[in-house]
């Protein structure tokens, strides 16, 4: 106990008993007890009638209490049954009466069981005296049920001859004479003949274990109650020790699968159903995760649970690793099958703790174009059916959120617009059992507006108007409805127009739903307290007078943290190779930051442990993704990156160095399949020595990885990993694991490993007080390399307002086309000498970014209904 204390100060073990009937004497010897040893006492007494159920609903609630450590069953032994016995969680069955404790005590795992403390009691009476108990001979009446096969063990190991015998056995008299000592067992009292024993031999007697104050110990006849009293105790406490060490950080034990690469390499889903995962909760083990800390989704998915971050919040973190990638070609360079790849190759052939984090894919680019984002080829997520559909329910979750702001929306329009303020103050503050108040969120809303008052008959005539109406002009709503599939026709849409709406409609859109900015409120928070702050600070639309009007005016920042609670969660999926993988959130990269969660990041960074690496992906190229991971996440997460990973294809540099379009669904030109090293040359002079100065801004090393494909020649290969390194790259490495899962990555994975320990000299490219034209203006100078900035009108006058409300602090979201470094798709390489328009400028207070709009036209924003999809999809994913 001592130890304990000294290790865990704050942990207090604590015993809890459950009995049938009030005893005093029981509680009072274990109160004694347990306040000389420094422990918790509970005492849960039954009704003398109670039934099994009654007594398994007590324990149920026992095992899921943590502050807990061990269960006493103090009943008669009707109900002891291997019903009741076996519900008590094994990790708290401190009397050691389970099957499965009696079965490790068998075996002799004594590190993971318990020994019944009434058998240990009579193992520590045998041995008081200095013989040895080795050849002794030890008769045990009424040894039956998990008491007596422990014993039997316990005396058999200890070297003695052990004889069962029921008290009215024949020849009992016989085996008790030829014996050393006799241990009798069993509730009922017994006594032995004096004349039945041989001289020095002991009787120890156990049926009333717990009435110390009335047995009898000398050397001839001995009681067990006060010793069974303290094991027990000492029991309890050996449990709260296991339970803090099990609190530690746990080296993993974790199986690879094996992979058996066909050549040609077969289709995705062909090579995905070809392997067979391992059970979620066998993973989940195999990483260091408590039972307790997971919530399976079938056999292959499972959410982890955010108290993970409070066990381990003392542990170092791992290496923190971003893949990023150059300007793609409208095909995409494989971002997401080199995370995979280098994962796998991480932990299954270096045997080094990795965790790939990835953003769940929408249902609108996987029915697309593009289709899933699980990976390809060797190196993918499986199952990937079900990475790529549903998984948890995340996306439907935001879904759900999303809209239930929008219909509050209009429901609040159309009932200020046809009542008076008396009725509206009826419906928001009723008269519940002739009691009426105000719930916790109108009074906020009563502070922001200046309103001490509690009691609601209090309120003048003002003041209950400037309560009940928010006054939402119907053409300054900015809410969205959204819907997770590629439905063209909802582009534009009139609601209202229903007889019951009297007349009271509007036109208004639906976007795809992670454009959602609850999807990036996902993605950004640190919890759930922080979550439900920033759905409450979501600016949903603008009053008649100009003020902003929030998702806690409307008073329905409670109900969607509900409708989020479950998607906080992250998810832990797994590799071909059964490396873990945690899939969460999924912003696009254009009005959103394009990264996976800040929670999966952290959860799997005290996960991999200090020597570990977690491989995270940005969205779209390096001059997007990875500059909004830098100044958004990094910045609201507090996670420093050690390494950025930069993917180049030969196929996109040859387009960089000035070779002909290529279009999604179109049959590739020959100079992309034929040996052009003039093109390769200048695609790594332009484009892919910018990307690498882009990610030096942030003082982060960079290592370059070439996804090769099968019609790139050796020649290509070399030439771009030469002149990857001349450009600044800590190292620039083939990648095959396309075509060989984790073993085709196993130089990136050396290379990535060496620029880890490379010194760090991380730094955001703009302080948060930088003044909002100022950081759009070094964005678009220092990493798209235009001349200047040129702000509409209408920008400026957001940017005014912005700073005017108190939001000029917030980073910046750029949003702009990902086929360029230029707001101008057609132009590749590294465009000089132009101007970048800012069209627009809008706010993701929620989410907490200022996302200006980087368009020379309207039908360009990639934010007005499914233009968005659009310009999503046209990314198709051509795997070799």
């Amino acid at each position: 106990m001592e130890a304990l204390q000294r290790s865990h100060p704050s942990l207090i073990p604590t015993l809890a008993i459950i009995q049938a009937g009030e005893d005093d004497r029981l509680l009072e010897i274990n109160k004694k007890m347990s306040g000389k040893v420094g422990l918790n006492l509970t005492q849960i007494c039954l009704p003398r009638e109670c039934t099994e159920d009654e007594i398994i609903e007590e324990v149920l609630k026992l095992n899921q209490d943590p502050r807990v450590h061990g269960v006493y069953l103090h009943l008669p032994p009707v109900f002891l049954t291997g019903r009741v016995l076996n519900t008590v969680n094994p990790e708290k069955d401190i009397d050691g009466m389970s099957d499965l404790n009696v079965g490790r005590l068998a075996r002799g795992d004594v590190s993971q069981s318990f020994t019944p403390p009434t058998a240990n009691a009579v193992m520590q009476l045998l041995a008081r005296n200095d013989a040895p108990l080795d050849g002794k001979t030890v008769v045990v009446v009424g040894g039956e049920g998990p008491l007596g096969i422990a014993l039997q063990c316990l005396l058999q190991r200890g070297g003695m001859f052990v004889h069962n015998c029921h008290r009215n056995s024949e020849g009992l008299e016989k085996q008790v004479m030829r014996a050393d000592a006799v241990v009798l067992l069993g509730a009922e009292r017994m006594d032995i003949p004096p004349t039945w024993l041989r001289p020095g031999a002991s009787v120890i007697h156990c049926g009333s274990a717990f009435l110390t104050d009335e047995c009898e110990v000398d050397a001839s006849s001995s009681g067990v109650g006060a010793l069974t009293a303290v094991l027990r105790m000492q029991n309890v406490v050996q449990s709260s020790s296991r339970w803090a060490q099990q609190q530690q950080y746990r080296p993993w034990i974790l199986r690879s699968l094996k992979l058996q690469p066909l050549s040609p390499v077969p289709r995705d889903i062909e090579i995905s159903r070809a392997q067979t995962p391992k059970a979620i909760d066998q993973l989940a083990q195999e990483i260091g995760l408590l039972q307790e800390e997971t919530e399976a989704y079938g056999r292959t998915k499972a959410k982890v649970r955010l108290s993970l971050l409070d066990r381990l919040r003392e542990q170092p973190d791992g290496k923190y690793v971003l893949v990023a990638g150059i300007t793609p070609t409208p095909l995409g360079e494989g971002k997401s099958t080199v995370t995979i790849g280098l994962v796998q190759a991480l932990t299954a052939h270096l045997k080094l703790n990795s965790f790939a984090c990835l953003r769940q894919p929408s249902q609108g680019p996987t029915f697309g174009v593009k289709g899933g984002a699980a990976g390809g080829g060797y190196a993918q997520v499986i199952p990937m059916e079900e990475f790529n559909l549903h998984l948890t329910g995340d996306i439907h979750a935001i879904s759900a959120a999303n809209n239930l702001v929008a219909a509050a929306i209009d429901a609040r329009m159309l009932h200020e617009a046809t009542q008076t303020d008396k009725a509206l103050y009826s419906r928001l503050v009723p008269s519940v059992n002739g009691v009426r108040c105000f719930s916790p969120i109108q009074v906020a809303r009563l502070r922001r507006l200046g309103i001490n008052e509690t009691d609601p008959s209090a309120l003048t005539p003002q003041e209950v108007s400037s309560f009940v109406r928010l006054d939402l002009d119907p053409a300054k709503v900015t809410w969205q409805r959204v819907v997770d599939t590629n439905d063209r026709f909802l582009r534009k849409i009139t609601v209202g127009q229903a007889n019951t709406e009297k007349g009271h409609m509007r036109e208004t859109q639906f976007d795809i739903a992670v454009a959602s900015e609850i999807m990036a409120i996902l993605a950004l928070t640190d919890g759930l307290g922080d979550m439900k702050t920033r759905l409450g600070r979501m600016v949903v639309g603008s009053s008649r007078s100009g003020q902003p009007v929030t998702a806690e005016d409307l008073g329905v920042s409670g109900a969607l943290a509900v409708l989020m609670k479950d998607a906080i969660k992250p998810t832990l999926m797994q590799t071909l190779e059964g490396t873990p993988v945690f899939v969460h959130a999924g912003p696009f990269a254009n009005i959103a930051h394009g990264n996976s969660s800040v929670l999966a990041d952290k959860l799997a960074l005290k996960l991999v442990g200090e020597d570990g690496f977690v491989v995270t992906e940005a969205g779209f190229g390096a001059d997007i993704g990875m500059e909004k991971f830098f100044n958004i996440k990094c910045r609201s997460s507090g996670l420093r990156p050690n390494v950025v990973v930069l993917v180049a294809t030969v196929r996109a540099l040859k387009m960089h160095g000035g070779g002909p379009n290529v279009s999604a669904g179109s049959p590739l030109p020959k100079e992309y399949i034929n040996e052009n090293l003039s093109l390769v040359a200048g695609g790594c002079s332009t484009n892919l020595k910018k990307q690498i100065e882009i990610a030096h801004l942030f003082g982060v090393p960079v290592v370059v990885a070439l996804n090769v494909f099968k019609t790139d020649t050796q020649a290509e290969i070399d030439l771009v990993c030469r002149i990857a390194k001349e450009s600044g790259a800590s190292d620039a490495v083939p990648c095959h694991h396309w075509a060989l899962g984790g073993r085709g990555s196993l130089d990136l994975a050396q290379a990535v490993k060496r620029a880890s320990n490379q010194p760090n000299h991380f730094q955001f490219l703009y302080n948060q007080e930088t003044p909002i034209v100022e950081k759009i203006r070094m964005i678009a100078q220092k990493v798209y390399g235009a001349d200047d900035i040129k702000l509409s009108v209408e920008a400026q006058a957001k940017i005014d307002y912005y700073n005017q409300q108190g939001y000029g602090n917030l980073p910046i979201c750029m949003a702009k086309t990902h086929l360029s470094l230029s707001h101008m798709p057609e132009l590749k390489g590294v465009p000089t000498g132009f101007t970048l328009p800012i069209r627009d400028v809008r706010a993701s207070v929620g989410a907490g970014f200022i996302y200006p709009l980087a368009f020379n036209k309207c039908t360009e924003s990639p934010v007005v209904g499914f233009s968005l999809v659009n310009y999503y999809s046209v990314k198709c994913f051509i795997l070799n």
